[in-house]
């Protein structure tokens, strides 16, 4: 997917049961994860008048929000369903894991639908990620 400020939005989904620990873990994650999977979304490095480089932050605002846990699975199922949606989905199990290793070895066998998500990040359209988690409170 390429990001285009002006058309989309994009929005990170936490289930509302996580600590706040766990909850910062996946954001995290998902972030780094938009960031090497999504073209254009982070800018050029900035530099100061006295030479300090800043560098490339996202084009557009990141709300971090809550949901319940069946609303976060849910988002992936109608995420799948849309081409125009890119889902960044985070599961219990890969937190769990110590290595990356381990999560290869642990995700494999399993069937996404036995996957429990705590979170799970959007990107898309405006007016769909809008009416998928506008009525939906912000992390604080």
């Amino acid at each position: 997917m390429k990001f285009d400020a002006s058309q989309h939005r994009c929005t990170i989904v936490i289930n509302d049961q996580l600590s706040p620990g766990l909850a910062m873990n996946a954001a995290s994650v998902i972030g780094i994860s938009f960031g090497r999977t999504v073209e254009n979304l982070v800018g050029p490095d900035l530099q100061s008048a006295d030479g300090v480089n800043y560098p490339g932050v996202i084009y557009a605002p990141l709300p971090v929000l809550l949901a319940g846990d069946d609303y976060v699975q849910q988002l992936l199922h109608i995420a799948s369903e849309d081409e125009e949606i890119y889902a960044m989905p985070f599961s219990a199990l890969a937190q769990s894991c110590r290595t990356y290793e381990e999560y290869g070895e642990r995700i494999s066998p399993v069937n996404s639908r036995q996957i429990e998500l705590v979170a799970i990040g959007l990107i898309g359209p405006k007016k769909k990620i809008s009416r998928l988690t506008g009525n939906l409170p912000l992390y604080k």
